[in-house]
């Protein structure tokens, strides 16, 4: 497979992937905002805000940029539609779809309908404020178009080396976004004694659902909603597609059908991923990672990005080019 075919590939699955966890994040919050209780002899404690959305997102910096306060009108807006961010829904649908317009003959035609349609649904010239029942709609269809294209690639590609940079790609995304949001999440509420029962539960109900984890976190555990478990949950759990574990050993799974299709290609991103789900699979449980910070979730994200440069070191860049040289990856 050509390097831009197959870079092309990794990065829908990773853009997909992204514009679905953005969706979910940031109709979660708008929720969990609408829904959070009141303490006794409070004035109106809520357990979420936006700013924390930033942080996760890793735009804070660029958002400064552009708006001076973070707040309902202006997050939204930045993490949905805004043509500033890179990273918004509608800037990586358009970038899954730039790609995924070049690979039409490596793609189902039911995969290019579904892009196209998510394409000139979700991605028309942005909204100079984005209302807050709007927000819902939008992050729904942004979540649904996600689900619509991966479940047709599912039931429509063939089981060869596409499917196998798409998935990878997918895979690593996933990963990177739930230790994002754990250790946002984690790290903003640690330390602080909740002034109420309810205000506890609905924070750790809140980060559950921004990663579709909550009724897997229920028949699964059957634990309170304590910090500790769910963290334990998404970090560790090896059955719920969700976790950290879970998304780094299917990516692994994936690279090593990468890698058997050119035996003479490097093999550092199968061993990468390979050492991390490892660490993962037999880490006695999430302390290790969220209190003793050994390995800390920073040196986590650090490990996920290495493994993403190395497939690209790997698979795109072209031989002989210095890769601190090399163009940026497709719409990246």
């Amino acid at each position: 497979m050509l390097s831009r075919i197959a870079e092309a590939l990794y990065w829908i699955g990773r853009y997909v992937e992204r514009a679905e966890n953005t969706a979910r994040l940031l109709d979660v919050n708008y929720h969990a905002l609408l829904e959070a209780p009141l303490a006794p002899g409070t004035r109106g404690i809520v357990t979420e805000q936006w700013a924390p959305l930033l942080a996760i997102s890793g735009t804070e910096d660029a958002f400064r940029e552009h708006f001076d306060r973070a707040d309902a009108s202006t997050v939204p807006l930045w993490l949905a539609v805004h043509a500033g961010n890179p990273g918004s829904i509608r800037s990586s649908l358009r970038s899954a779809r730039e790609n995924a317009r070049g690979l039409r003959d490596r793609i189902s035609l039911e995969m290019w309908e579904a892009m196209n349609d998510a394409y000139l649904t979700l991605c028309g010239p942005p909204p100079a404020e984005l209302e807050e029942d709007a927000l819902h709609d939008y992050c729904i269809r942004a979540r649904d178009a996600s689900h619509m294209f991966f479940g047709i690639a599912d039931a429509t590609l063939p089981r060869d080396l596409g499917w196998s940079f798409i998935q990878a790609g997918r895979m690593i995304e996933r990963a990177d976004a739930t230790v994002r949001t754990l250790m946002v999440r984690y790290r903003q509420y640690r330390g602080q004694a909740p002034v109420a029962d309810g205000i506890a539960t609905h924070r750790g109900l809140a980060l559950l659902r921004s990663l579709s984890a909550y009724e897997a976190f229920r028949k699964r555990t059957q634990a309170a909603l304590e910090p500790g478990a769910i963290a334990s949950f998404l970090l560790l759990d090896p059955d719920f597609p969700r976790s950290v574990r879970f998304a780094l050993g299917a990516a692994q799974r994936h690279l090593e059908e990468i890698a058997a299709a050119d035996p003479d290609t490097s093999r550092e991103p199968q061993r990468r991923a390979g050492r991390l789900a490892s660490l993962l699979a037999y880490a006695p449980d999430a302390r290790t990672f969220i209190e003793d910070e050994d390995p800390g979730p920073e040196a986590l994200l650090e490990e996920i990005a290495a493994l993403s440069d190395e497939l690209s070191r790997a698979y795109f860049w072209r031989h002989g080019v210095d890769p601190a040289a090399q163009a940026s990856p497709p719409e990246a």
